[in-house]
Protein backbone atom coordinates (compact mmCIF):
# COMPACT_ATOMS: atom_id res chain seq x y z
CA UNK A 1 0.00 0.00 0.00
CA UNK A 2 1.39 3.45 -0.88
CA UNK A 3 -0.72 6.69 -0.56
CA UNK A 4 0.43 10.12 -1.54
CA UNK A 5 -1.28 13.16 -0.87
CA UNK A 6 -1.51 16.72 -1.33
CA UNK A 7 -3.27 18.69 1.23
CA UNK A 8 -3.40 22.81 0.07
CA UNK A 9 -5.52 26.08 1.09
CA UNK A 10 -4.43 29.37 2.71
CA UNK A 11 -2.48 30.04 5.83
CA UNK A 12 -3.79 29.71 8.72
CA UNK A 13 -7.03 26.87 8.15
CA UNK A 14 -4.55 24.22 9.51
CA UNK A 15 -3.07 22.56 6.28
CA UNK A 16 0.02 21.40 8.11
CA UNK A 17 -1.76 20.48 11.10
CA UNK A 18 -3.50 17.80 9.24
CA UNK A 19 -0.79 16.75 7.56
CA UNK A 20 1.14 16.30 10.89
CA UNK A 21 -2.01 14.33 12.21
CA UNK A 22 -1.89 12.27 9.41
CA UNK A 23 1.80 11.71 10.06
CA UNK A 24 1.98 10.59 13.53
CA UNK A 25 -0.90 8.57 13.41
CA UNK A 26 0.47 6.74 10.64
CA UNK A 27 4.09 6.27 12.66
CA UNK A 28 1.31 4.91 15.00
CA UNK A 29 0.80 2.02 12.78
CA UNK A 30 4.31 1.74 12.37
CA UNK A 31 4.09 2.70 8.48
CA UNK A 32 6.38 4.53 6.64
CA UNK A 33 5.41 7.95 6.29
CA UNK A 34 7.08 11.40 4.85
CA UNK A 35 5.36 14.99 5.34
CA UNK A 36 6.95 18.12 3.35
CA UNK A 37 5.75 21.02 4.34
CA UNK A 38 5.56 24.37 2.03
CA UNK A 39 4.32 27.71 3.46
CA UNK A 40 3.61 30.62 0.97
CA UNK A 41 5.91 33.97 1.54
CA UNK A 42 2.70 35.82 3.11
CA UNK A 43 2.53 32.48 5.89
CA UNK A 44 -1.06 33.46 7.62
CA UNK A 45 -3.46 34.04 4.61
CA UNK A 46 -0.69 32.81 1.86
CA UNK A 47 -0.58 29.80 0.47
CA UNK A 48 0.25 26.82 1.72
CA UNK A 49 0.64 23.00 1.11
CA UNK A 50 1.76 19.99 2.49
CA UNK A 51 2.83 16.40 0.77
CA UNK A 52 2.09 13.23 2.99
CA UNK A 53 3.32 9.68 1.65
CA UNK A 54 2.17 6.72 3.81
CA UNK A 55 3.34 3.65 2.82
CA UNK A 56 4.13 -0.18 3.85
CA UNK A 57 7.28 0.17 2.46
CA UNK A 58 10.66 2.67 2.43
CA UNK A 59 9.93 5.82 0.76
CA UNK A 60 12.51 6.69 -1.95
CA UNK A 61 11.12 10.54 -2.12
CA UNK A 62 8.87 12.91 0.01
CA UNK A 63 7.87 15.29 -3.32
CA UNK A 64 4.17 14.08 -4.18
CA UNK A 65 4.34 14.75 -8.26
CA UNK A 66 1.23 12.84 -8.55
CA UNK A 67 -0.94 12.63 -5.89
CA UNK A 68 -3.38 9.99 -4.87
CA UNK A 69 -5.54 12.39 -2.94
CA UNK A 70 -5.96 15.69 -3.33
CA UNK A 71 -7.64 17.64 -0.40
CA UNK A 72 -8.22 21.71 -1.08
CA UNK A 73 -9.45 23.95 1.10
CA UNK A 74 -9.72 26.85 -1.04
CA UNK A 75 -10.16 27.78 -4.73
CA UNK A 76 -6.84 28.99 -5.52
CA UNK A 77 -5.54 26.05 -4.12
CA UNK A 78 -8.17 23.97 -6.36
CA UNK A 79 -6.66 25.99 -9.38
CA UNK A 80 -2.66 25.35 -8.25
CA UNK A 81 -3.00 21.47 -7.54
CA UNK A 82 -5.55 20.22 -9.89
CA UNK A 83 -3.73 18.71 -12.63
CA UNK A 84 -1.06 16.90 -9.84
CA UNK A 85 -4.07 14.63 -8.88
CA UNK A 86 -3.68 11.01 -10.75
CA UNK A 87 -6.22 9.97 -12.97
CA UNK A 88 -8.99 8.36 -10.46
CA UNK A 89 -7.92 10.28 -7.84
CA UNK A 90 -9.37 11.17 -5.01
CA UNK A 91 -10.63 14.62 -4.80
CA UNK A 92 -11.85 16.39 -1.43
CA UNK A 93 -13.22 20.06 -1.99
CA UNK A 94 -14.14 23.02 0.38
CA UNK A 95 -17.56 23.79 -1.14
CA UNK A 96 -17.51 26.82 1.39
CA UNK A 97 -14.46 28.21 -0.19
CA UNK A 98 -13.86 26.84 -3.38
CA UNK A 99 -17.31 27.29 -5.19
CA UNK A 100 -17.58 25.18 -8.39
CA UNK A 101 -17.12 27.27 -11.45
CA UNK A 102 -15.04 27.52 -14.44
CA UNK A 103 -11.85 28.64 -12.69
CA UNK A 104 -12.15 25.77 -10.50
CA UNK A 105 -13.62 22.70 -12.16
CA UNK A 106 -12.01 19.38 -10.98
CA UNK A 107 -10.35 16.83 -13.40
CA UNK A 108 -13.28 15.40 -15.10
CA UNK A 109 -11.77 11.75 -14.08
CA UNK A 110 -11.49 12.30 -10.63
CA UNK A 111 -13.57 11.05 -8.11
CA UNK A 112 -14.70 14.51 -6.62
CA UNK A 113 -16.47 15.26 -3.47
CA UNK A 114 -17.61 18.78 -2.77
CA UNK A 115 -18.01 19.54 1.16
CA UNK A 116 -19.19 22.78 3.17
CA UNK A 117 -16.31 21.97 4.96
CA UNK A 118 -16.24 25.80 6.75
CA UNK A 119 -20.14 25.96 6.82
CA UNK A 120 -20.10 22.35 8.91
CA UNK A 121 -16.77 23.98 11.40
CA UNK A 122 -19.05 26.64 12.01
CA UNK A 123 -21.95 24.80 13.05
CA UNK A 124 -19.54 22.94 15.74
CA UNK A 125 -18.93 26.09 16.86
CA UNK A 126 -15.33 26.63 15.82
CA UNK A 127 -14.53 27.35 12.19
CA UNK A 128 -10.59 26.29 12.79
CA UNK A 129 -11.46 22.72 13.01
CA UNK A 130 -12.94 22.82 8.97
CA UNK A 131 -9.20 20.99 8.65
CA UNK A 132 -10.46 18.03 11.06
CA UNK A 133 -13.72 17.67 9.47
CA UNK A 134 -11.99 16.90 6.50
CA UNK A 135 -9.67 15.05 7.86
CA UNK A 136 -12.78 12.65 8.86
CA UNK A 137 -13.87 12.72 5.97
CA UNK A 138 -10.89 11.49 3.99
CA UNK A 139 -10.41 8.57 6.75
CA UNK A 140 -13.57 7.68 6.05
CA UNK A 141 -13.36 7.23 2.45
CA UNK A 142 -9.72 5.83 2.49
CA UNK A 143 -9.31 3.84 5.80
CA UNK A 144 -5.65 4.03 5.43
CA UNK A 145 -5.28 4.73 8.97
CA UNK A 146 -7.32 3.50 11.95
CA UNK A 147 -9.86 6.49 13.11
CA UNK A 148 -8.33 5.61 17.06
CA UNK A 149 -4.89 6.53 16.33
CA UNK A 150 -6.13 9.97 14.40
CA UNK A 151 -8.27 10.10 17.86
CA UNK A 152 -4.84 9.52 20.00
CA UNK A 153 -3.02 11.57 17.70
CA UNK A 154 -5.40 14.67 17.64
CA UNK A 155 -5.04 13.85 21.91
CA UNK A 156 -1.37 13.63 21.89
CA UNK A 157 -0.88 16.92 19.53
CA UNK A 158 -2.98 19.02 21.46
CA UNK A 159 -1.69 21.22 24.64
CA UNK A 160 -2.59 19.44 28.06
CA UNK A 161 -4.10 22.93 28.97
CA UNK A 162 -6.23 23.08 26.42
CA UNK A 163 -8.89 20.39 26.80
CA UNK A 164 -11.36 22.18 24.79
CA UNK A 165 -9.27 21.95 21.78
CA UNK A 166 -8.96 18.11 22.53
CA UNK A 167 -12.67 17.34 22.41
CA UNK A 168 -13.94 20.11 19.39
CA UNK A 169 -11.25 18.35 17.25
CA UNK A 170 -12.41 15.36 18.18
CA UNK A 171 -15.91 15.74 17.19
CA UNK A 172 -14.74 17.27 14.20
CA UNK A 173 -13.16 14.39 13.18
CA UNK A 174 -16.09 12.22 13.99
CA UNK A 175 -18.40 14.59 12.22
CA UNK A 176 -16.26 14.02 9.00
CA UNK A 177 -16.22 10.78 9.30
CA UNK A 178 -20.21 10.77 9.79
CA UNK A 179 -20.64 13.06 6.27
CA UNK A 180 -18.99 10.61 4.49
CA UNK A 181 -21.06 7.80 5.87
CA UNK A 182 -23.76 9.85 4.76
CA UNK A 183 -22.34 10.55 1.06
Amino acid sequence: MIERIIIAGAGGQGIMLMGKVLAEAAMKEDKFVTWLPAYGAEVRGGTAHCMITISDNQISSPVVSEADSLIVMNAPSLVRFRDKLKKNGLLIINSSLAAEGTTTQPRAESLSFSVPLTDIALELGNIKVANIVALGFFIAKTAILDKKNILATIEDMAPKDRKDLIEINKKAFLKGMELMKEW
